[in-house]
């Protein structure tokens, strides 16, 4: 089994939240509580349905992460883009994320992008 963890929008202001270990919601990912079986994804996903059903957050999933050298990564780069912000420039992402998370090499912004590496 792949590690997951929950992540949504906080209905208040949209900003990007993840079901924290205290079972509360966090903007770091890396408070994020994290299933290893199957079993807890599907405890995750009953507690991120309760919570929406609460008007807490909108529009809870799961997603794979990976561990990094000790702080989960999203695995897929669009949930990347919503745990650090935008990879364009590093002044426009978030200030809390190093570097190395949040930006990508040069041959990821050359495939995203659509040019031949």
């Amino acid at each position: 089994m792949v590690l997951q963890v929950v992540t949504g929008n906080r209905l208040a202001d949209g900003v990007v939240i993840f079901l924290g270990q205290d079972g509360g919601w966090t903007p770091n990912i890396d408070a994020a509580r994290v299933a290893t079986a199957e079993e807890e994804a599907g405890t995750l996903q009953e507690l991120a349905k309760a919570a929406e059903k609460a008007s807490m957050v909108v529009g809870p999933y799961l997603i794979e992460v990976t561990d990094l050298n000790g702080a989960l990564t999203p695995v897929r780069y669009r949930e990347r883009l919503r745990a650090y912000g935008p990879s364009t420039h590093p002044e426009f992402g978030r200030p809390d994320v190093p570097d190395h998370l949040r930006m990508g090499s040069e041959a990821d912004y050359a495939h995203m992008n659509g040019v031949a590496g």
